[in-house]
């Protein structure tokens, strides 16, 4: 095919987005995971772009795919154009007068309790809007994320270095941790407190939690050694397994009268020094979504209590 022709043709956009995800990833078959395809079927639509384009988008090492000069400066049009159509799909959305969605990733074992009160401002807005949330690990929610199929991250770390995305953390504050337990239970571990809690029966989130993995090193600096009675990937069980006197749990501060109140539990003590930071991850530096901006605005001002928006990272 001859440069000119080659330049009137339209770019397959399907093809444009295996290769996005592929760039994304890194790897082969980190695209093909993300697509849900083979990576013998990513490779030959990559071979077909490339064709197309005429231009080499990637080059073999070893067994990995390197990004080439070409191939660097077509994922930064990729980046503009599915980003632009993830803004006319809300833009033609709004004028046809349909209810906007909030696509809203939810990282495995944040408290239920605290997305609740960070998603409540996204509702209250004059412009209706409907919520799609979705929970699952880091990972897979940032995948998606990239691929536009979410607006947003709730997460309670930053991204992962060894993730390649696209995406910027925007810091909302951080909350303090404290204890809580029926009232039995809290009041003969509130004396004492923190030595109280050694051989005291615990429920605690599952490990690798950024809570989880606060807490222990909370334990260990004061050489505390709870009973650990059960470990919980969903927050919510874990409170009502508290409920029923089964162990003390930790909660994020900000939250503590409304876990108390739901159910029947008390402060036994503050983990001092212990904080559960909240982040919205974007792939935007400035946060655009006016849901997404209501849901910052509202958590630094009213729930958190950051006094200004700290920079993207």
């Amino acid at each position: 095919m001859e440069p000119d022709d080659r330049r009137e043709r339209p770019v397959n956009y399907r093809h444009l987005e295996y290769f996005w995800a592929v760039a994304r990833a890194g790897s082969l078959t980190g695209g093909a995971r993300e697509l849900n395809l083979t990576p013998q079927t990513v490779s030959g639509q990559l071979r077909l772009l490339e064709e197309d384009l005429g231009v080499k988008l990637f080059d073999r090492s070893g067994r990995g795919l390197v990004i080439t000069e070409a191939g660097q400066r077509a994922f930064s049009y990729a980046e503009k154009i599915f980003e632009l159509g993830s803004e006319l799909r809300e833009a033609l959305a709004a004028d046809a007068g349909l209810t906007p969605r909030l696509s809203v990733g939810l990282v495995n074992g944040l408290p239920k309790v605290v997305v609740e009160r960070l998603l409540t401002p996204a509702l209250d807005l004059d412009v209706k809007v409907r919520l799609a949330c979705k929970e699952a690990p880091t990972e897979e929610l940032l995948a998606d994320l990239a691929l536009h199929r979410l607006d947003v991250v709730l997460s309670d770390v930053p991204i992962p270095p060894w993730i390649k995305v696209r995406a910027f953390n925007h810091v909302l504050g951080e909350s303090g941790v404290v204890f809580l337990g029926r009232p039995a239970l809290a009041e003969a571990c509130r004396e004492g407190f923190p030595r109280s809690l050694d051989g005291a029966p615990m429920l605690l989130p599952i490990e690798g939690t950024m809570l989880r993995r606060s807490v222990d090193q909370w334990f260990s600096s004061h050489d505390i050694r709870p009973s650990l009675v059960g470990e919980f990937d969903d927050g919510a069980l874990m409170k009502s397994f508290g409920q029923q006197g089964a162990g003390l749990f930790p909660t994020p501060t900000v939250v503590e009268t409304e876990v108390s109140r739901q159910h029947q539990v008390e402060r036994v003590g503050v983990a001092d020094r212990v904080v559960e930071p909240f982040y919205p991850i974007s792939v935007e530096r400035a946060v655009r979504h006016p849901a997404v901006a209501a849901i910052c605005r509202a958590a630094r001002t009213d729930f958190l209590g950051t006094q200004e928006d700290g920079p993207p990272t």
